[in-house]
């Protein structure tokens, strides 16, 4: 009789056969695969009938002592593994995916840094453009505060179509001049393909709205601009048509994309959207882009804005936008959620501990 130990290095070595087997095994499917694609069978490649062929031939061979189930069972798994090898021939890795591009991609947008390990950015400033005097007004105050990024819409997406609809092109100039004069990069939403090219002659970062993220013939636009694209995740967008959006952008050569969570339209009312905080830590997992998180938005009320903030900054967004009003209350849009001068003082103050600090030089 021989003993366990005799046992159990046969079985050691029924382990080793199994295993040179399996990857044989595994290697003949992934050949199919590549034959399949390039017939142009790029759909699944799963063959019930044929599966069915196997496991009633491996029934009849079955001898023992393993049931027929467990046999059905082990030889099911391993199909699914040989199919998972033969459809992997079809998935094109996306752009997106840490696994093309596994280090963080950090943008350089004139004097800002973003993405990272590179200190965090605010990006703030009114909802919609309105005058000179309001844009002068609050870039001054912001720039004095360390504001490197300002915002302001010359184009603005209103549900109701009587509702202010923005300055258009004098917004564009405007907003340009008065950014560059307090040495601030402009972001301003582009909504039409038709308004690419004059928006992106003025704006340092163009943006796409939520409700535009699935407007893909604009995504390609914005893409072949080869200027700094910020895609805000729709109001009702999965995680993975979010990623996609950018995903448009990159294949047109751009790969400098910031993703923006501004909340996802759920059955909730006390707030305008819901925060996904999940989507920004899977987003920042999944994807090398930057991302940040646009609170006013998510929230649209005020009171909300510094604990969401901080919880943004908490889960590892590369950056928080929000708006900026030097009178909320005269606004001609979304007035109720933007921030003062007064109240944004208080904001920032919150929210600077959690910042992350530039490296400091050292002299030798």
């Amino acid at each position: 009789m021989q003993t366990i130990e005799q046992l159990r290095s046969e079985i050691d070595g029924i382990n080793r056969e199994l295993l040179t087997l399996l990857n044989r095994r595994a290697a003949l499917a992934a050949d199919i695969g590549r034959i399949k694609s390039l017939e142009g069978k790029s759909q699944s490649h799963y063959d019930p009938v044929r599966e069915d062929q196997q496991l009633r031939e491996l029934e009849k061979l079955n001898g023992g002592p393993f049931s027929h189930a467990t046999v059905k069972k082990i030889f099911t798994e391993i199909f699914r593994a040989s199919l998972d090898l033969e459809e992997s021939n079809d998935k094109k890795q996306l752009l997106v995916s840490r696994k093309v591009k596994p280090g963080d991609t950090v943008l350089s947008i004139g004097n800002v840094r973003v993405g990272g390990e590179v200190p965090q950015v605010l990006v703030a400033g009114p909802c919609s453009i309105e005058s000179e005097e309001q844009m002068d007004a609050t870039a001054a105050f912001l720039s004095a505060r360390g504001v490197k990024i300002l915002r302001g819409g010359a184009y603005k997406p209103r549900t109701s179509p009587y509702g202010f609809q923005g300055m258009g092109v004098d917004g564009l100039v405007l907003g340009s001049s008065v950014a560059k004069s307090y040495g601030m990069q402009f972001i301003t939403e582009v909504m039409d393909t038709r308004d690419v090219e004059i928006v992106a002659e003025h704006a340092d970062i163009l943006q796409v709205g939520a409700r535009n993220m699935h407007n893909f013939a604009l995504l390609r636009e914005v893409g072949r601009t080869r200027k700094p694209v910020l895609i805000k995740r729709g109001l009702s967008a999965t995680i993975e048509e979010w990623l996609y959006a950018a995903e448009y952008v990159l294949s047109e050569g751009n790969s400098h994309v910031i993703l923006c969570e501004r909340g996802i339209r759920t059955y909730e009312k006390w707030t305008r959207n819901t925060l996904d905080l999940s989507a920004v830590a899977l987003a920042k997992q999944e994807t090398h882009l930057p991302v940040i998180v646009d609170v006013t938005h998510a929230a649209g009320r005020r009171d909300l804005l510094i604990p969401l903030a901080r919880a943004a900054l908490a889960v590892g967004a590369d950056g928080i936008h929000v708006e900026v009003h030097p009178n909320p209350a005269t606004a001609l849009s979304d007035n109720e959620q933007q921030l003062n001068f007064a109240g944004f003082e208080a904001f920032n103050a919150a929210i600077e501990p959690l910042l992350r600090r530039a490296p400091q030089e050292v002299s030798v």
